[in-house]
């Protein structure tokens, strides 16, 4: 099955209304295994990190009731 970076960021988003937070690692390697690896990468900092089609679609759909942390490296609802 194909997945699209909408279906991602909606997981993203109920996984975040469901649990509060979500952390960087544990979204990228759910979204790897269960969606795909096309939608992660490694940066420039050696970390796994969502591809910029997720994070467009994610703001989108949370229009800025997620917050991200970034010395803890997770989002959480605000």
């Amino acid at each position: 099955m194909e997945f699209t970076a909408l279906q991602v960021a909606e997981w993203m988003v109920n996984e975040i209304k469901f649990r509060g937070i979500l952390n960087q690692s544990d979204a990228t390697r759910h979204v790897e295994k269960h969606f795909g690896e096309e939608f992660v990468f490694v940066n420039e900092n050696g970390n796994a990190s969502l591809s910029k089609e997720v994070k467009k679609a994610f703001r989108k759909l949370h229009a800025g009731k997620i917050a991200w942390d970034r010395d803890g490296f997770f989002w959480a609802w605000t």
